[in-house]
């Protein structure tokens, strides 16, 4: 299987105006000097964090949906990220997976953050997602989801790459920094992580410490406190290595999850 190029945007996101956001992503990708198959950008990437889903809630096939299939086409690659969608009544921080041809397939927050009282607000997901890009299989969640590992468990080697996109507080950092290779090496798949960096409109600051972590735990990437566009190259060797090596996934506890 081929290697897969990856383009994260670790980025300063303006408080509640998805076009200034949008403006300032299609500059910032501009930056992009070589061939990739996926750009990541962070959770809620077009209006910060926000519980003001009334007022900046899109319905599905909405205008940042149409800003990201054409971006795919400019570079020839999927884009990836989460933003508000408004549905039958209802509020979801939605990832949306989004291909060149239009076509998409989307993720719902499983695990809202109450502590900001997003469960307030926004409708959890049942579901969990796989979506599969140039063979690889790779499973996309949502910031605070990061911290359940049952959730993001890698059963039968159902993925390759856990990616999470967020809006992860510096204050919490070292959460962050541990639980991202735990859940690497756990799930012996690579963990490509992407936050935001700076104040959002509440004052809280955000670090970045966007990274990308092989499925031994090595650092593939990191960058902290300052806006960054990055491409780098995740290996499949690396990921059929270490399962040959250490085929733990095998003897894993059988179990279901319900609800």
């Amino acid at each position: 299987m081929d290697n897969l190029k990856v383009t994260v945007y670790q980025g300063y996101l303006f408080w509640e105006n998805i076009d200034k956001n949008l403006q300032n992503i299609s500059l910032r990708l501009s930056n992009i000097r070589e061939r990739t198959n996926l750009i990541i950008l962070p959770e809620m990437f077009n209006t910060g964090f926000t519980m003001n889903a009334e007022a900046l809630g899109e319905n599905m096939g909405g205008k940042t949906m149409k800003w990201m299939h054409d971006t795919a086409i400019k570079y020839d690659c999927v884009v990836t990220g989460s933003i508000i969608i408004k549905e039958d009544g209802k509020f979801y921080n939605r990832l949306i997976w989004m291909r060149t041809d239009g076509t998409y397939e989307h993720y719902d927050k499983r695990h809202l953050f109450a502590l900001g009282k997003e469960h307030n607000t926004y409708t959890a997901g049942t579901k969990k997602l796989i979506v599969e890009i140039n063979g690889w299989k790779i499973c996309p969640v949502i910031c605070y989801d990061l911290r359940f590992p049952v959730w993001l468990r890698n059963v039968d080697e159902d993925y390759d790459v856990l990616m999470i996109v967020a809006n992860w507080p510096e204050r919490r950092a070292l959460h962050w920094r541990t639980l991202i290779p735990a859940r690497a090496v756990e799930n012996q798949s690579y963990v490509i992580a992407v936050n935001r960096v700076g104040h959002d409109g509440n004052e809280v600051y955000h670090s970045g410490d966007s990274t990308c972590i092989s499925p031994n735990g090595d650092v593939v990437y990191y960058k902290r406190d300052e806006e960054d566009v990055y491409t780098f190259s995740i290996i499949y060797d690396e990921v059929k290595k270490i399962r040959r090596a250490l085929p733990f996934l095998k003897d894993a506890d059988a179990f279901s999850l319900e609800g």
